[in-house]
């Protein structure tokens, strides 16, 4: 039996994966081989020794150590373009309605409850204070492809915008996903200086901490709206409280209000609502149970934050993972131990990331549980070995 622990309300539709499931526990056992969670704060939680896999119900993953995770032999999966749409359609959404202020004016307008029959004829007067622009026509500069900004710069084009993208580390997927009407910005420099609207999409890390800042806005066109339904931190917000006082941003959207930024004029703060639907939270449970489910069953790896995907189709024998240093000789070291007890290796994978690495091994026989466990112990005795499983 595997066992896995949830913290937050999971999806139902992700939940059901696991209860329909004879050979899972579900939320009934100190020892679980895998955490499913959403914010929990893993940080201020101590993660039992048992756990193998956490799967995070959102892209994400601020809220779990994951370089702790990883010494440990722990992989940490999240789930990205599980909400893209959601946020996509809010991107969308806000860059319209701030476009023709709608915010403001909306804002206005309940101020006249108990005005009575006086109400048509203040709307008309002050409906001028509201004029706003078209979207068509305008340029919209998308700062990252990833799964969000592919969507929100193919739907922009739909609405008679003319886009502009910047990401120097496209990935093939996203490449073929993009519309070829989209241009491409060379620089981000072209990108500050050519566009009325500019929405970002890109992971916060110590890069690209303050990746908007004082010198950022001075580039910009003025009047820019930026939107940010990415990270509050991209944004440097003394650099933003400037760039406002003088004129350079027209309107700040931002899905991450905080004291300092709802204290600016001109900041439309969304109460971090990118990916509150219930579609969206549906999707990102039921993508996150099916990693988890599929590490713990047959040890292949997709979308995990600190391995690389590995993944080969399980034939139901036995199969060797070992997570390791991204080190020289592992995979000798790796096969040595096995042909000790005389195992013929069917197919195997290695594939690494950075400092870390991943062996899967499919082997012709069938072990029974004891040999599993001694070449289990005997693999861990390598150096550089974190963890090794045999499935």
């Amino acid at each position: 039996m595997l066992s896995i622990n949830t913290y937050n309300a999971i999806a139902q539709r992700g939940l059901s994966i696991i209860q329909d499931d004879e050979t899972y526990v579900l939320n009934d056992t100190p020892t679980p081989d895998g955490l499913l969670i959403r914010s929990m704060n893993l940080h201020e939680t101590e993660i039992p020794a048992s756990v193998k896999a956490i799967a995070r119900a959102g892209a994400g993953v601020n809220n779990i150590p994951v370089d702790t995770c990883t010494e440990n032999g722990v992989v940490v999966f999240n789930t990205p373009g599980a909400n893209a749409n959601a946020v996509k359609e809010l991107v969308l959404a806000s860059l319209i309605t701030s476009s023709r202020n709608l915010f403001s004016a909306v804002q206005w307008t309940s101020t006249l409850n108990g005005a009575g029959e006086g109400i048509p004829k203040l709307v008309e007067a002050e409906k001028k204070s509201f004029v706003g622009t078209e979207v068509k026509g305008k340029k919209l500069g998308v700062v990252g492809l990833g799964a969000i900004g592919v969507l929100v710069a193919n739907d922009a084009l739909a609405l008679g915008m003319d886009v502009v993208a910047y990401d120097p580390f496209i990935s093939v997927d996203a490449a073929w996903r993009l519309s070829r009407e989209v241009n491409r910005a060379m620089s981000l420099e072209e990108v500050w200086a050519e566009c009325d609207f500019v929405t970002l999409h890109i992971p916060l890390t110590e890069k690209t901490s303050n990746y908007v800042n004082r010198e950022s806005f001075y580039k910009m066109k003025k009047g820019l709206t930026l939107l940010n339904f990415s990270r509050g931190e991209l944004v440097d917000e003394e650099g933003l409280a400037m760039a406002v006082e003088e004129g350079i941003i027209r309107n700040y959207i931002t899905d991450f209000p905080n004291e300092k930024v709802l204290a600016l004029p001109n900041v439309i703060a969304v109460p971090h609502l990118g990916a509150s639907t219930v579609e969206s939270e549906e999707n990102c449970a039921v993508m996150a149970t099916k990693q988890l489910k599929s590490f713990l069953e047959t040890g292949n790896i997709k979308h995990a934050v600190n391995l690389p995907d590995v993944e080969l189709p399980y034939s139901g024998k036995t199969r060797v993972t070992v997570m390791h240093k991204n080190v020289p000789n592992m995979v000798g070291s790796i096969t040595s131990v096995l042909s000790k007890f005389g195992v013929n290796i069917a197919d195997m994978i290695n594939r690494s990331k950075q400092a870390w690495a991943y062996t899967m091994i499919d082997v012709d026989q069938e072990l029974s549980t004891q040999d599993k466990q001694k070449v289990e112990e005997e693999l861990k005795l390598i150096e550089e070995v974190v963890t090794a499983r045999l499935i």
